[in-house]
């Protein structure tokens, strides 16, 4: 071959090559821009698809939400027109004479709730607690009763009233021992004794608390165990009403605010009356059981304090010049002494806000129960009749 058609071969290949380059450059680009195309065309109705959508799905997440504190202000609001049928405001009113000989009426208001058809009332002792009082009740329809005190508790801030009434709406008791901390709450009563069936909402806050209440006066104090502590606000007047969970059972008693302070109240365990309430019902008064000690509850920093071998239990001793055990009684025949500490009855530990009469208060008297001790450090077990509180 020449030199001449080599160099025209030579060129024939560069074209070609020019030729093929060009094609795939040409592809490419068509490649490319439909790419550019379909992604701008995607992106569009994608835009337009998702700001159709998406308010949809706003809509839905804002009804679940809707749908939520609907369902919760629903149940508050069954719950509180329920309960205000059966709560009832307590007045009472005594004639007093001041220093210059002249008689001057002094009243008190409270709230108790209705827990027998015939007019059975549970309210606070200390609503009721003037025996030379005249006591009126008002029913939620506006109607009055003369009210008359049946029994106070011994050891508990509890009483019941009688009105001469029938065909009443008596509520129904929960059980206290089921409550959870933060768990929803409510709370009804005559606030500050003006305002008949306010109705307030809160959690429970604590459980096992034990208070000092006095009442406004200041003249009498007494330690009160065991309590539910609530943010839901119960003010003076709100005394002896019901704190129900959202089945709209009771579940407490309120009794007592903390002073200056906002968002801590206290209500009695509603299974602290149950006992007290079937007392009532078949013999008139509350009877309560006893084994006849006196005792200090302890706590850890007391056992810390005194070297104690146990952190927890009901220390027997003697106070006020009485004896730590009294002569005659259960404790007594029993063989327990000064110095024993009680931590559990028939199993039951006494701690954890659990005193001593809040976990006897389970039985009745005439029931045998094992009574568990510590004697010098050693456990012992005894058993023993409950007797009656006299």
């Amino acid at each position: 071959m020449s030199e001449l058609e080599r160099s025209k071969s030579k060129e024939n290949v560069r074209k070609e090559l020019s030729q093929a380059n060009f094609g795939s450059s040409v592809l490419n680009d068509v490649r490319v821009r439909v790419i550019l195309i379909l992604a701008l065309l995607f992106g569009f109705f994608g835009g337009l698809g998702g700001s159709f959508f998406l308010p949809q799905v706003k809509d839905v997440i804002e009804i679940g939400k809707t749908e939520i504190t609907v369902k919760e202000s629903s149940d508050t609001i069954k719950v509180a027109e329920d309960i205000s049928r059966s709560v009832v405001s307590i007045t009472g009113e005594i004639s007093i004479m001041d220093f210059w000989g002249r008689v001057q009426q002094s009243e008190s208001s409270g709230t108790g709730f209705i827990v027998t058809e015939d007019g059975l009332i549970i309210t606070n002792k200390h609503v009721v607690s003037s025996e030379k009082a005249k006591y009126s009740v008002f029913t939620s329809d506006g109607k009055e009763y003369e009210g008359s005190v049946l029994a106070t508790d011994p050891y508990f801030d509890i009483a019941f009233i009688k009105i001469n009434a029938n065909n009443l709406k008596p509520l129904a008791l929960g059980n206290s021992d089921d409550l959870k901390i933060g768990q929803t709450v409510i709370a009804i009563g005559n606030a500050l004794g003006q305002f008949d069936n306010t109705v307030t909402r809160g959690v429970v806050s604590a459980l096992g608390r034990a208070i000092e209440a006095g009442d406004s006066r200041g003249t009498s104090k007494e330690v009160l165990e065991n309590m539910i502590q609530t943010d839901a606000a119960i003010n003076s007047g709100n005394s002896g009403g019901p704190l129900v969970n959202l089945a709209g059972q009771v579940i407490g008693i309120n009794t007592a605010v903390a002073s200056g302070a906002e968002g801590i109240g206290f209500a009695i365990p509603i299974n602290v009356a149950k006992s007290a309430l079937e007392s009532v019902q078949k013999s008139g008064k509350i009877i309560r059981p006893m084994i006849g000690i006196r005792y200090i509850n302890i706590t850890k920093d007391m056992a810390s304090q005194n070297n104690l071998s146990v952190e927890h239990g009901a220390l027997i001793y003697a106070s006020g010049g009485y004896p730590a055990v009294l002569p005659g009684t259960p404790a007594a025949k029993a063989g327990l002494k000064e110095g024993d500490i009680i931590t559990k009855i028939e199993g039951k530990e006494i701690k954890d806000g659990k005193s001593l009469i809040t976990v006897l208060y389970d039985f009745k008297p005439g029931d045998e129960v094992t009574i568990t001790y510590v004697r010098d450090g050693q456990e012992k077990k005894t058993r023993l009749v409950l007797s009656e509180t006299k």
